[in-house]
């Protein structure tokens, strides 16, 4: 059984940073690709980032420039650097590890992000 543990989100400013962090309790985290998800009230999961296990990134249009994804693969760790917030990135952050392999994803319970204006 694979657990992932989000940490970080919080209340902040408009134009302020938050670092999300994300572990993974197994080491198949290395081997496959990791991504960030965030859900607003009302609306749908959509991607926000995502990292393969080579480091390759992409980002939603919505965060491109502003936040960055990396991973750490000895700690089992990925991160979240998020900056220039803005109230529309208000939302629940999840942690998704993605294994092709296993035909499977799994999902950490959230971490709530505010962005005041």
């Amino acid at each position: 059984q694979v657990h992932l543990v989000e940490s970080g989100g919080g209340l902040v400013q408009a134009g302020g940073s938050l670092t999300l962090s994300c572990v993974a309790s197994a080491s198949i985290f290395s081997l496959n690709p990791m991504g960030w998800y965030r859900q607003a009230p009302g609306k749908q999961r959509e991607l926000v980032a995502r990292i393969t296990s080579g480091g390759s990134t992409n980002y939603a249009d919505s965060v491109k420039g502003r936040f960055t994804i990396s991973r750490d693969n000895a700690k089992n760790t990925v991160y979240l650097q998020m900056n220039n917030l803005k109230p529309e990135d208000t939302a629940v952050y999840y942690c998704n590890l993605n294994v092709p392999s296993l035909a499977t994803d799994y999902w950490g319970k959230g971490t709530l992000v505010t962005v005041s204006s």
